[in-house]
C-alpha cells in the first residue's frame, strides 16, 4: 500500500510541475483552440505486443506528437498516461498540429483519436475553465483511432478539407454539436447518443459519482431486466436515470428512450405514449420482440396500474431493458429498486455553492446541508434564498423554523417530510399575495402564458416575477411553470385555501374558451399559421380540464372541450386520445344534434387513420342522416366527404369518386368554400389513382386557388398533392417548387401526417436524381414518423410508397438499403425534414438544388 501511495503522489506531483510549466509559458487567453488526444485500444496494444515494446512506442508517440504542437505553437496543458491536453492560440495552428502528428504516426501501432473545440474560456490560476474545455474532451471520445473530429466553432475558423459528420448528442447529454471530420477517410460511427430522445438538462450534472457507478452497474447485469429508482419527490431520481442512460447508451444499439409521463393522468396511455416516443407501430411488445434497447420511464407513481403493461413487454422481449424512477417501487416480478439516497455532504455542498448567488464559508454551507439533510431540492430552494439572504441568515432561519414545521403523514419517509418542512419554510416567506398567487398556479399542468396566469389566477407580472426569483416558479420561453413537486405542495394549499374548485372552473373555461378560438379561426379561414403549435404547447392543460369535467360531471364543458380539439387531434397525430375522448362524448346524453354530427365526424377521422373502415362508414352514415333532418348543407358536405375518405381506406376508389363529388356539389351550394377545396383535393386523388395526371394536376391547382388565401393546413396538402401530379407527368422542376413549398408549410403547421407524405415524396425526387442513398434514409425517416403517429396507409398511399421503394432495390444490395434505411429510422424529425428541403429547394437558376450522397 505504501509504494502505491508514494507512485500517486509522484504522479500528482509531475501533473502539478507540468502545469505550472505551462503556466509559466503563459497559457492562450481569449479565443483559444482545445486539442484533446488519446491512444485508442491502448490495453489491447499492451497485451499483443508485450511491455517493452508497447512502451517504447507510447514514447514515440509522445516525442512526435510533442514536436508537432509546439511547430504550430501549441501550449502542453496537461498530459495523464498517454492522453494529451493542448492549447493552441489559433483554429488553424491546432488543425495543422493534429494533421502533422496523425501524418507522421501513420504505420505505426499507435493509434491516436483526436478532438478539437475552440472557445473563450476563462483562465484561472489553476488552469482553463469553463465548458469549452470538456466538450473538446468529449468531442475526442466521440472518435476512433487516426480520426480527427472538430466541432463548428473551429471548423468556422479553418480552410481545410472536412466532413460533415452532422449533429450529435455528447453522452454528458449536453446540447447538439454539429461535428466535422478533418479529411475524407472512412471511420465508424462515432460513439455518441445516436438513438435517443433523452431530454437535454438546463444546468450541469454534479457530483452523485457513487450511485451513478452503482446504476450503471445495475444497467449491465444481465439478470436485472427492470431497474426503479425510488425515493422522495425532488430527490433527484430523473436526473440520476438521465446521466445513467445516458452513459450506458453503448451497450443499447437500438438506442434509449425517454418517456415522460408526469403529464399523464391515464394509465391506459402509458403503452401508448411508449409506442409514440419509440416511434412503434401496433403492439409495442411485438414491434420490440428483437430490440436491444434501454426505456426510461419518468414519473412512473401515479399510473401505477399500467404496470401489467409493462411486465408484458419485458415477458416477450428479452433484450428490453427498463429503467423507471418512481416515488414508490413497481412491485412487479424481477424488479430491481435503487433508492435513491439524499447527496453526500461534500456533493451537496458543492451544488448549494454552484446554484448561490452569494459565497458562502464552508462551514455554513455544510450546516445548511446537514440542515435539510442534502436533498437536491432543498439545496436548490436555499441556494435561491440567497439573492435575499446571507447564507448565514438562511442558517438561522433553518434553525428557527424547521423544528416547528409539520412533517406530513407519520408513515411518509424520513426524507418526504423533511421535503416538505423544506418547502413549508420557503412558502411562509412569501407575502400573501404570493401565496395566493402560487396555489392558484398549481391549477396549470405543464405551465402556462402570462394571459392564461393573469385570466385564470389573477396574476400580476410583479408577483410572478417574484416567485420565479424565488425559484419556486420558473420561467422558459414565454411560459411560466412548476417542478412537479412543487406543483403539488401549492395543489395542497390551494385546497387548504378553498380555492380549488373554482380555480378549476376557471382554467377549464379559459381552455374551452381558447380551444374553441382557434377552431373558429379555421371555421372562418382566418390566417392562422401559429393556431397548431399553440394548441400543442397546451396539450397538458387541455388534458387536465377534460379530466376534471369528465370527473366532475361538467358534460357540456367536456363536449365543448372535444369537438374544439379534434382537428388538432386529427392534424398533430394524437388519433388514440383523440378516439377515446370523441367516444366518451357519443355516449354523453348532454349532446345536441350539431354536436353529435361533429363528434361522429371526427370519430370517423380517427377511426379512419387508424384502418378502422368498418366504424369509419358507420361513423360517416350516421352522420349523414343527422346532416338530412337538419337540412345543414355544410354539414352534411362534411359527410358525404368522410365516406369518400372512408371508402379510399376500404379501397372503393368508385364509391369513394361519388362520395366527393356530391360533397363538393353540396358545399358549393352552401358557400362553404374550404370544404369545396377538401372535396377538390380528394378527387385529384383519385384521378391520380385513375391515371389520368392531368385531371389530377387540374384538380389540385384549383383546390390550391380556394386554400391559398386563408393559409389553411389545406393548402400544404394541395400545393404538395399538385408536386405529386407534376413530379408524375415529367414536371419535375415545377414539382420540386411545390414540394419545397408544401414541406415549408406543413413544417410550420405541425402537420404530422402531411410531413410524412412529403418526405415520402422528396424520396421519389431523390431517387429519380441519382441519390439512392439519400431516399433510402427518407423513406427510414418517414416510416419512423408514420410509426409514431400509429398510421395506417390506405392501399392507394402504400402504392406510392412502394415506388421509391422498388426502384432503390434494383440500385443498392439488401445490406446497403437496410442500413440507409436503419439510418434513417435514427433521424430526429427536424433533420428529417432538413435533410428533404435540400434535395428539393429551388437554385437561383430554379433547379432543384444539387445534394452531396454520403456514404
Amino acid at each position: 500500500m505504501a509504494a502505491v501511495h508514494i507512485s500517486r503522489t509522484r504522479l500528482l506531483g509531475r501533473r502539478i510541475s507540468r502545469m505550472i510549466d505551462a503556466m509559466v509559458r503563459q497559457l492562450p487567453t481569449g479565443t483559444v483552440t482545445f486539442l484533446f488526444t488519446d491512444v485508442e485500444g491502448s490495453t489491447r496494444l499492451l497485451h499483443d505486443v508485450g511491455a517493452d515494446a508497447f512502451a517504447g512506442a507510447l514514447s514515440d508517440h509522445r516525442r512526435v506528437l510533442r514536436a508537432a504542437f509546439e511547430r504550430h505553437g501549441g501550449v502542453e496543458v496537461d498530459t495523464q498516461g498517454d492522453s494529451f491536453f493542448v492549447a493552441f492560440p489559433t483554429a488553424p495552428g491546432a488543425v495543422a498540429a493534429a494533421a502533422e502528428g496523425q501524418a507522421l504516426l501513420e504505420g505505426g501501432p499507435i493509434r491516436v483519436r483526436m478532438g478539437i473545440h475552440t472557445g473563450t474560456p476563462l483562465v484561472t490560476d489553476e488552469g482553463y475553465v469553463g465548458p469549452d474545455v470538456h466538450r473538446a474532451a468529449r468531442i475526442a471520445a466521440a472518435g476512433s483511432g487516426r480520426q480527427v473530429l472538430l466541432s463548428r466553432a473551429t471548423r468556422d475558423l479553418v480552410d481545410a478539407e472536412v466532413r460533415d459528420l452532422g449533429e450529435h448528442r455528447l453522452k454528458d447529454l449536453s446540447a447538439p454539436e454539429r461535428i466535422f471530420q478533418l479529411g475524407s477517410g472512412t471511420f465508424p460511427r462515432l460513439k455518441t447518443l445516436h438513438q435517443t430522445n433523452l431530454p437535454i438538462p438546463g444546468t450541469q450534472f454534479l457530483g452523485r459519482s457513487r450511485e451513478l457507478a452503482e446504476v450503471v452497474e445495475l444497467l449491465a447485469r444481465a439478470d436485472v431486466r427492470l431497474l426503479t429508482l425510488t425515493g422522495a419527490g425532488g430527490m433527484g431520481k430523473t436526473r440520476l436515470a438521465l446521466a445513467a442512460a445516458g452513459v450506458s447508451a453503448g451497450a443499447y444499439p437500438d438506442g434509449v428512450w425517454w418517456v415522460p409521463l408526469a403529464s399523464l393522468r391515464d394509465p391506459a396511455l402509458v403503452l401508448d405514449q411508449t409506442r409514440q416516443a419509440l416511434g412503434l407501430q401496433g403492439d409495442v411488445a411485438e414491434q420490440l420482440t428483437d430490440k436491444r434497447l434501454l426505456i426510461l420511464f419518468d414519473n412512473f407513481e401515479h399510473v401505477l396500474a399500467a404496470t401489467s403493461g409493462l411486465g408484458d413487454v419485458l415477458g416477450l422481449c428479452p433484450n428490453v431493458r427498463m429503467l423507471v424512477t418512481s416515488r414508490e417501487p413497481l412491485r412487479l416480478a424481477g424488479e430491481r429498486e435503487y433508492m435513491v439516497p439524499p447527496l453526500s455532504e461534500e456533493d451537496a455542498v458543492d451544488l448549494f455553492s454552484e446554484r448561490a448567488v452569494e459565497a458562502a464559508q464552508a462551514e455554513t454551507a455544510l450546516a445548511i446541508c446537514r440542515r435539510l439533510d442534502c436533498l437536491p431540492l432543498a439545496m436548490e430552494l436555499a441556494a435561491a434564498r440567497t439573492r435575499v439572504l446571507s447564507p448565514l441568515q438562511i442558517l438561522e432561519r433553518l434553525e428557527q423554523r424547521l423544528p416547528l414545521l409539520g412533517g406530513g403523514p407519520r408513515d411518509a419517509p424520513e426524507r418526504q417530510r423533511t421535503l416538505q418542512a423544506t418547502i413549508d419554510w420557503s412558502h411562509d416567506l412569501l407575502t400573501r399575495d404570493e401565496q395566493r398567487l402560487f396555489a392558484r398556479l398549481a391549477v396549470f399542468v405543464g405551465g402556462c402564458t402570462l394571459d392564461a396566469a393573469e385570466e385564470v389566477a389573477n396574476a400580476d407580472l410583479d408577483t410572478l416575477q417574484s416567485l420565479v426569483e424565488k425559484n419556486l416558479l420558473r420561467h422558459t420561453g414565454e411560459r411560466f411553470w412548476m417542478l412537479e413537486t412543487i406543483r403539488e405542495y401549492a395543489l395542497e394549499r390551494l385546497r387548504a385555501y378553498g380555492e380549488e374548485e373554482r380555480a378549476q372552473e376557471r382554467h377549464g373555461g379559459y381552455y374551452r374558451r381558447f380551444a374553441e378560438s382557434a377552431r373558429l379561426e379555421v371555421i372562418e379561414a382566418v390566417d392562422h399559421l401559429d393556431w397548431l403549435p399553440r394548441l400543442q404547447a397546451e396539450h397538458d392543460n387541455f388534458r387536465a380540464a377534460l379530466v376534471w369535467a369528465h370527473a366532475t360531471g361538467q358534460n357540456q364543458l367536456e363536449v365543448r372541450l372535444v369537438l374544439a380539439l379534434a382537428d388538432f387531434w386529427v392534424l398533430r397525430g394524437h388519433w388514440v386520445e383523440g378516439r377515446q375522448w370523441v367516444s366518451r362524448a357519443l355516449v354523453s346524453t348532454a349532446l345536441t344534434s350539431r354536436q353529435r354530427a361533429a363528434a361522429l365526424s371526427a370519430a370517423g377521422s380517427f377511426a379512419s387513420k387508424q384502418g378502422d373502415s368498418t366504424a369509419a362508414i358507420a361513423y360517416a352514415e350516421e352522420q349523414l342522416a343527422l346532416a338530412h333532418e337538419t337540412g345543414d348543407g355544410r354539414e352534411t358536405s362534411v359527410a358525404l366527404n368522410r365516406l369518400g375518405v372512408a371508402m379510399v381506406y376500404a379501397s372503393d376508389f368508385a364509391a369513394a369518386r361519388g362520395w366527393f363529388e356530391q360533397s363538393r356539389d353540396v358545399a358549393r351550394q352552401a358557400g362553404a368554400n374550404s370544404l369545396v377545396g377538401r372535396s377538390t383535393v380528394n378527387l385529384g386523388w383519385i384521378a391520380l389513382h385513375d391515371g389520368d395526371l392531368d385531371a389530377a394536376a387540374a384538380l389540385f391547382a384549383e383546390a390550391v386557388e380556394i386554400a391559398r388565401p386563408a393559409q389553411q393546413p389545406l393548402l400544404a396538402t394541395a400545393i404538395g398533392s399538385r408536386g405529386v401530379a407534376f413530379r408524375r407527368s415529367g414536371r419535375v422542376t415545377e414539382s420540386a417548387a411545390d414540394i419545397a413549398e408544401a414541406l415549408e408549410l406543413a413544417h410550420k403547421l405541425g402537420l404530422s401526417e402531411d410531413l410524412a407524405d412529403l418526405i415520402r415524396e422528396v424520396a421519389a425526387h431523390a431517387t429519380l436524381r441519382g441519390r439512392p442513398r439519400e431516399a433510402a434514409r427518407l423513406i427510414g425517416a418517414e416510416a419512423r414518423l408514420r410509426a409514431e403517429l400509429g398510421s395506417i396507409q390506405s392501399k392507394f398511399e402504400q402504392d406510392a410508397s412502394a415506388f421509391p421503394l422498388e426502384l432503390l432495390k434494383a440500385t443498392l444490395s439488401d445490406n446497403e438499403l437496410g442500413a440507409e434505411i436503419e439510418a434513417g429510422q435514427a433521424m430526429q424529425l427536424e433533420a428529417a425534414i432538413a435533410a428533404a428541403a435540400a434535395l428539393v429547394r429551388p437554385t437561383s437558376e430554379g433547379t432543384p438544388a444539387p445534394a452531396e450522397d454520403h456514404a
